[in-house]
């Protein structure tokens, strides 16, 4: 499978698995736009990709906000000519309290965290996939989405309203050549402790080349046809 020329946009970009993502990507031949919430960590981790800076872009945005969406978006059509996949990649937790303890800043605040970039970049993206006749969409959720545990409504809510968006979206994306998919991850094992020192905790855990090969084969001709899934990254749990 080659991405060579593809252009991805990473949200999120500057957390591990966006970084992991981004330098993968690259040595794939895309063109990567990385958005994020600080310009110095984005400039930094364009850098470190080693790639010619017509193949990159760093672009910071508040994507809580449908202006800064849009405009990101803007930015990456007017130098690569067009984009073609979106991984939103966006994380943030709001929990360890009771629903009567909680107060409806935790609600918003997840909300806007996860509902409304991926509303917001839906809006943004959607309409020059769809003129591509080719597209991937996909976000990283989690299984409390669809099983919430106790302590963490606000979270638990606005996930399950996020997964909501794309598995709508999907439908609306059938026979256009773009897809809308969600890898759900109950925690991601940055150091590699899933492997090193095994343990009942950490046996549900993914590890970044669990989530970056179920991404490079849905990013891939072949899995187009996977469309409105929801893939469990997270063995048992």
């Amino acid at each position: 499978m080659s991405l060579k020329d593809r252009t991805v946009v990473i949200s999120g970009a500057t957390g591990g698995l966006g970084a992991f993502l981004a330098r993968h990507l690259a040595g794939e031949g895309a063109n990567l736009a990385l958005l994020g919430t600080d310009q110095q960590r984005l400039d930094s981790l364009g850098t470190s990709l080693g790639l010619p800076s017509e193949r990159w872009l760093a672009c910071e945005a508040d994507l809580r906000l449908g202006a800064a969406a849009q405009s990101a978006v803007h930015a990456v059509q007017e130098k690569f000519g067009r984009l073609d996949i979106l991984l939103h990649l966006v994380g943030g937790w709001v929990g360890g309290k009771s629903l009567v303890d909680s107060v409806p800043a935790d609600l918003e605040a997840m909300l806007a965290q996860h509902v409304w970039s991926t509303f917001h970049l839906a809006q943004a993206c959607v309409p020059g996939l769809v003129k591509n006749h080719w597209g991937r969409i996909l976000i990283v959720s989690s299984p409390y989405a669809t099983r919430p545990n106790a302590r963490g409504g606000p979270y638990a809510a606005a996930k399950a309203a996020q997964e909501a968006l794309v598995l709508s979206l999907s439908q609306e994306l059938k026979d256009t050549g773009v897809t809308a998919n969600i890898l759900q991850v109950k925690s991601i094992d940055l150091k590699g402790e899933k492997l090193a020192t095994p343990t009942p905790a950490n046996a549900s855990w993914s590890t970044l080349e669990e989530i970056g090969a179920a991404v490079m084969y849905l990013l891939s001709d072949q899995g187009g046809a996977v469309n409105g899934a929801r893939l469990p990254l997270y063995g048992g749990f």
